[in-house]
């Protein structure tokens, strides 16, 4: 059976892992973080790669597609399970293209869970995951505007890529984490995404 993803994308500080946990929790999804995937592979003794991912993630640019698309792969593989939710992926046009090139015909891909939020509440949800130790070298001011950037400038082409063939599925994640949480459900359910206890 082929894995099915769905993409979770939105700002930085949008809440995307918030809700994707809770998503996993009600709909036995396995929640692939791609960031997180990149900084465990940034901390593996002899990565090959972890040189390189430090040096992207701190200047707020974007780990070349192969290695992102590989690490998925694996994680994907290793759960033994075939629902899937990617989390800020692809960023990009060269992550879409890479996806497309490597993984189109290992996954099926839904839909894309769009969260979206202003730019103003999405820095001070960052800057106080900061300030509780959220332990992530990229929750500060300075890589929050380089991070916007490339967002802006990067991910909302990928968002409009995928709106064009109606596979966009938009919530807004301006409210507190059960509410936002209610208007994924409704996404789910209306795209037959059943409940699966774990």
């Amino acid at each position: 059976m082929v894995p099915e993803v769905v993409f979770v994308l939105g700002a930085p500080g949008a809440g995307k892992g918030t809700q994707c946990s809770l998503i996993s929790d009600e709909f036995g999804f396995v929640h692939l973080s791609a960031g997180d995937l990149l900084r465990e592979e940034r901390q593996r003794p002899g990565s090959e790669f972890g040189e390189m991912i430090e040096e992207k993630i701190c200047n707020g640019q974007i780990v070349p597609v192969e290695v992102t698309c590989s690490l998925l792969h694996k994680a994907m593989q290793k759960s033994g399970k075939t629902r899937f939710l990617i989390d800020g992926f692809p960023r990009n046009k060269d992550n879409l293209d890479g996806w497309e090139r490597v993984m189109s015909d290992k996954a099926k891909l839904v839909f894309v869970l769009f969260f979206e939020c202003s730019r103003d509440k999405c820095t001070e949800r960052c800057l106080s995951r900061g300030a509780a130790g959220s332990g992530r070298s990229d929750d500060n001011l300075e890589s929050l505007q380089k991070r916007f950037s490339t967002y802006l400038n990067d991910t909302m082409p990928i968002i409009n890529h995928y709106d064009q063939q109606g596979l966009v599925r938009r919530v807004s994640a301006e409210h507190s984490p059960e509410a936002v949480f209610q208007s994924v459900k409704e996404v789910f359910g209306k795209s037959g995404l059943e409940r699966i206890a774990n």
